[in-house]
């Protein structure tokens, strides 16, 4: 079905318990299927990591979800869910917080065509989460030493705009999230002769990455971190999860909602454990 057809996409759809959404880019697609999902009786989910298209998609598609009582699910995937889970969790009990800072440490960027699409289609577009509001983010600017999680440890590191800024506020009183990433991954990312991904002979790409997630809460800081191989192979666990929990009815809430709103966060992240995924929670 053509995503502009909405005939086409409503028989499509008829008897789906639930519709995962990794056609992208998403700006094309998301909004399309946010709407005939729920009149189809499926939940929705989708990997979408443009900011823009996620903040649009609570804004437009949360009642008529909550009044099917369904669940869309944007940016179920590492950038969106993985953050937000992880932070989520490292603020467990606590009421509010006064900042996130994600931290995410790749050895490289080898980037799909989708992202690269989607990169083009973003741009002039991100946004942070500053002061209790998000606001447009002017770039990263210069690298300069960070402490990364480890094993990197110091690394020329710059600010970026991800998903889990928007998904992060949504659920958490936190008055500001910030993210980080290596300077090499994202040169990586803007560099034109970089190679599309490849796997090795398990399928996955040899890429390794850490995501950290910090909450500060006066003179107290929690910390989460996951790590694991290949960022895009990272996005399928967690969608294929969520949407087996959903469909079960394991979902907190309907409507368009983040993760660490629709599952017990600490739980969620345990269940994507295994050989590969390493989960470190406080």
């Amino acid at each position: 079905a053509a995503a502009d057809d909405a005939a086409a996409l409503a028989r499509a759809l008829v008897g789906a318990a639930a519709v995962v959404n990794c056609a992208g880019p998403l700006a094309d697609t998301a909004h399309p299927l946010a709407a005939a999902a729920p009149r189809a009786g499926a939940q929705c989910l989708d990997v979408c990591a443009e900011q823009a298209v996620t903040l649009a998609l609570f804004e437009r598609h949360d009642a008529a979800a909550r009044a099917a009582g369904l669940v869309v699910a944007p940016s179920m995937a590492f950038y969106g869910a993985l953050g937000d889970l992880l932070a989520t969790a490292a603020m467990d009990d606590w009421p509010d917080a006064d900042a996130v800072t994600l931290s995410y440490a790749l050895d490289r960027w080898w980037p799909t065509g989708g992202t690269r699409a989607t990169a083009r289609r973003s741009a002039g577009r991100h946004l942070v989460y500053a002061g209790g509001r998000l606001e447009p983010f002017a770039g990263g600017g210069d690298a300069a030493e960070r402490a990364m999680p480890a094993p990197f440890g110091v690394q020329a590191a710059r600010e970026l705009a991800t998903a889990d800024q928007v998904t992060i506020p949504r659920h958490l009183a936190v008055r500001e999230v910030r993210a980080y990433m290596t300077a090499a991954a994202l040169d990586d990312l803007r560099d034109p002769a970089t190679p599309p991904p490849a796997g090795d002979a398990s399928g996955t790409s040899p890429q390794r990455f850490v995501v950290e997630a910090e909450v500060a809460r006066g003179a107290w800081v929690r910390r989460a971190a996951a790590r694991e191989r290949g960022i895009y192979a990272s996005s399928a666990p967690i969608v294929a999860e969520a949407a087996e929990r959903v469909v079960a009815g394991r979902a907190r809430t309907t409507g368009v909602a983040p993760a660490g709103a629709l599952f017990e966060a600490a739980d969620f992240l345990w269940a994507l454990a295994g050989d590969r995924l390493q989960v470190e929670l406080p």
